[in-house]
């Protein structure tokens, strides 16, 4: 009597499954690019050691995110693209904690990260003295947003030593024109 009672309560449990589906639809999302750098971006210099790369990169080629650090302390810039050759994803990080919202300012601390992409490796400065940014131009963007186009030069006066390994990366000097969106997080 047990299976029969299942097999009915079954049966009309059933029949009672509306004849339509209560289940969403799933919604498309489109992928996030990551962003461009505007028309005018780009990325010059040279790494010498570990990575030895010319980097000539412009903005059809080139990807930037700026925002302010942690804390609010200055701002982070990543620059990123494929180095010579096509088989070299990079990624730069310029941390500069003492930048100030809109202002031009020469010879600021910095410290720098070289990310091989897909790679694993790193190579970042060891303090905050080894490299030093001048800013040399600003252009706002949007007029209700806090968006820039930053541009300058960084100077590193001693090799990037790799995080996981015992390489270094040396940059003598890299010109860039990024984005640095003060409202990001």
């Amino acid at each position: 009597m047990g299976t029969t009672v299942l097999i009915v309560t079954a049966a009309a449990l059933a029949g009672c499954k509306p004849t339509t589906s209560t289940t969403p639809e799933p919604v498309a999302t489109a992928a996030v690019a990551p962003a461009r750098c505007g028309d005018a971006g780009y990325l010059r210099g040279q790494l010498y050691g570990a990575i030895p790369a010319s980097l000539d990169w412009s903005s059809s080629d080139l990807h930037c995110e700026g925002m302010p650090r942690p804390s609010g302390r200055g701002a982070r810039l990543r620059l990123a693209s494929v180095a010579a050759g096509g088989d070299l994803q990079l990624a730069i990080i310029i941390a500069i904690p003492d930048l100030e919202r809109g202002a031009v300012a020469r010879e600021l601390a910095s410290n720098v990260t070289v990310i091989e992409e897909g790679g694993g490796r790193f190579f970042s400065t060891a303090d905050l003295g080894n490299c030093l940014t001048d800013i040399t131009g600003l252009e706002k963007l949007d007029v209700d947003a806090d968006r820039y186009a930053i541009e300058g030069k960084l100077y590193c006066v001693s090799p990037l030593a790799e995080i996981n390994g015992d390489s270094s990366v040396l940059i003598p000097e890299l010109a860039f024109l990024g984005l640095v969106d003060w409202d990001s997080s």
